[in-house]
């Protein structure tokens, strides 16, 4: 009786090969059957053979790739695969922006605008829309008064409970903004809890889970850990969030609604944001899961090692990037003392409500060791002006050229990939080692050379010594331990003619 051939490659799964290792066995099983060309009830057959088992090794594919962290691509595995480790990945953040409201005149009563008031942008189509966090004042004779908007928009949801255990509630909208939901029931109001492990029979605990949709669900206790609801259960949530936010000033000035003074009368009200919008962040990525979710497991529920910092502080969203230095790394600095540097999302310097944050996340949220002070300070940025001198290509017009060759500097430099896995070209001077591991912070004139040559219309780089400075030397340009590096100005001459591009 025939076997298999020998030779049996378990890496051809798609249907032409399949369908070549079913003709070889039945040559081996038939010699008289020739011909397989012929649209045969045999050929058929092997064809049809051939497409399940392409269907199916498929799925056993995807089935083992979707299985492992550092290989699943869709976002509920990685969701999955993540909570297995205690890590659950970040929703949308919402921007907030100081709002200035200024009446025409001055009233003859206090003008109050409530709670949720929409401030929008003016774009006629999907207008970037905040809501007011607190009621705000313009007192009498008056003609001003500040208050705080969020990107954010209030949902509200009544559900009929029994007293079953194990109740989930889906909830209707998203994206749903982490830690918004208020529950309030006839028992009394209900705290989120991470889970129902301490959750004692009459606490009144739930807990909210999102799915790949930004979709919340909230799950009640089932009477041994966690009280199970009754009569008429009222949820309200924020939904919303994201980096579209970010808005600049002066956008925010439509002010929906109309306003009336504590007399009644009508007045005519102006609102803008005098600063831009901040805090504003997308979803986790999956990428950013991946590498967040395993180091998660260096720091559980403390922040002891130096490394702890820098990976509590991480887990925060709006931060990008973090170094965290003490005496064994720099000497200027005290015993058990240490300075956490954070690069906050999309560059540029953290805002005083970010660094208290990454305090309260690595010394109370993940405590640290009671004795050991530590400080959270904005980074400390090297900027690398460039000059450079290059030759176009025949018919490449120099502004393009310009521009693209700005734009994959901008690339290099950027402080996160579109990902939002951290850019391996920058780094803190102190993370960039030699082959012996001691610190050699650097940016490498080379690797600054190369993005410019390789830019589309360049022809070639000028060969004389200044046709390519980083902050007017032809050389690399070397870091201290806590400096990151950031592109200052780019200054490009055409090599042809000289003339500035």
């Amino acid at each position: 009786m025939a076997s298999l051939p020998p030779s049996v490659d378990y890496t051809d799964k798609d249907f032409d090969s399949l369908r070549a290792r079913l003709i070889a066995l039945l040559k081996s099983v038939f010699p008289d059957w020739t011909d397989f060309d012929v649209a045969s009830f045999g050929n058929l057959l092997v064809e049809m053979f051939a497409f399940v088992g392409d269907v199916l090794t498929f799925y056993q594919d995807n089935l083992a790739r979707e299985s492992r962290l550092v290989t699943a691509t869709q976002r509920k595995n990685v969701m999955a695969l993540a909570k297995m480790l205690g890590y659950r990945l970040s929703g949308a953040q919402p921007a907030t922006a100081e709002l200035e409201f200024r009446l025409a005149r001055p009233a003859q009563a206090p003008v109050t605008i409530p709670a949720g008031t929409i401030i929008r942008t003016q774009e006629v189509t999907d207008p970037v829309r905040f809501q007011l966090l607190a009621p705000v004042t313009v007192a009498a004779g008056v003609t001003q008064a500040n208050g705080i908007g969020e990107h954010s928009k209030t949902q509200r949801q009544l559900f009929d409970a029994q007293g079953l255990a194990d109740l989930s509630l889906p909830l209707d909208f998203g994206p749903y903004l982490d830690g918004s939901a208020v529950v309030t029931t006839p028992q009394g109001p209900f705290t989120e809890v991470d889970s129902f492990l301490n959750s004692g029979p009459n606490d009144r605990h739930f807990v909210a889970t999102v799915d790949q949709n930004d979709l919340a669900t909230l799950r009640f206790g089932s009477g041994g850990s966690g009280l199970p609801p009754t009569g008429t259960i009222s949820v309200t949530y924020k939904t919303g969030g994201g980096s579209t936010g970010n808005v600049d000033a002066q956008r925010l000035v439509v002010l929906e609604g109309n306003f009336r003074d504590a007399n009644g009368g009508l007045v005519q009200l102006s609102v803008r944001n005098p600063r831009s919008a901040s805090g504003g962040a997308d979803r986790q990525s999956i990428a950013s899961a991946k590498l967040l979710a395993p180091e998660s497991l260096r720091a559980l529920t403390r922040t002891v090692a130096r490394e702890d910092f820098e990976i509590n502080a991480r887990r925060l969203t709006g931060v990008a990037r973090a170094l965290m230095l003490t005496s064994n790394e720099d000497l200027s600095i005290g015993e058990n003392t240490g300075i956490l540097y954070v690069v906050p999302r999309g560059g540029g310097l953290p805002t005083p409500a970010l660094k208290a944050q990454v305090l309260r996340q690595v010394t109370e949220a993940y405590p640290c060791t009671l004795t050991f002070q530590v400080a959270v300070q904005d980074p400390v940025y090297r900027r690398l002006d460039l000059s450079a001198r290059v030759f176009l290509r025949q018919g490449a017009s120099p502004n393009v050229v310009r521009d693209a060759i700005r734009a994959n500097l901008a690339a290099w430099f950027r402080v996160t990939e579109p990902d939002g896995t951290p850019n391996p070209n920058v780094d803190f001077g102190f993370n960039i080692k030699d082959s012996e591991g001691n610190p050699v912070g650097e940016v490498a004139w080379s690797d600054v050379f190369n993005v410019i040559r390789d830019t589309w219309g360049v022809r070639k780089m000028g060969d004389a010594r200044l046709d390519l400075t980083l902050n007017g030397l032809p050389a690399d340009v070397k870091l201290n331990v806590r400096e990151f590096p950031v592109l200052g100005t780019v200054s490009l001459r055409n090599g042809d003619t000289g003339e500035l591009l």
